[in-house]
């Protein structure tokens, strides 16, 4: 029987410029840097979190969704935040690109899509209380 979500697999061209946007703009963790035989394995996750999110190299555009809609199609990672408001503002002082100007409000809360540098679209969101 399952028991666990361990991994999330996102598609980058540079892990180290992958490594970088989400330790130093979001504010994730590196948990795993290991120069494996079949490439580097490297996660990053969520301070707690025990789903880990692995930066797989890969050539541009792997995994990219074919058709993207502004603020209809969540990206392939959904991050929560307990104000995200504030954490957007952080974001954006440091340089996080987004796809709209502000969080916007949802049915289930607060939500906004934040773009890493590969163009992988990360969803953020802050559940409605």
């Amino acid at each position: 029987m399952l028991t666990n979500l361990m991994y999330v697999t996102l598609y980058v061209t540079d892990q180290d410029r992958a490594l970088r946007f989400y330790t130093e703009q979001l504010g994730l963790e590196k948990r795993i840097d290991y120069p494996g035989p079949d490439g580097r394995f490297l996660t990053v996750a969520a301070p707690g979190s025990p789903v880990e999110i692995i930066l797989w190299a890969h050539g541009s555009a792997a995994g990219q969704p074919a058709e993207v809609q502004a603020g209809g199609t969540p990206g392939p990672v959904i991050l929560e935040s307990d104000d995200l408001r504030a954490d957007f503002e952080v974001f954006r002082e440091r340089g996080v690109a987004f796809d709209g100007k502000e969080p916007e409000d949802y049915g289930f809360g607060i939500r906004i899509e934040a773009l890493d540098p590969d163009g992988n679209r990360i969803s953020l969101r802050e559940s409605r209380r």
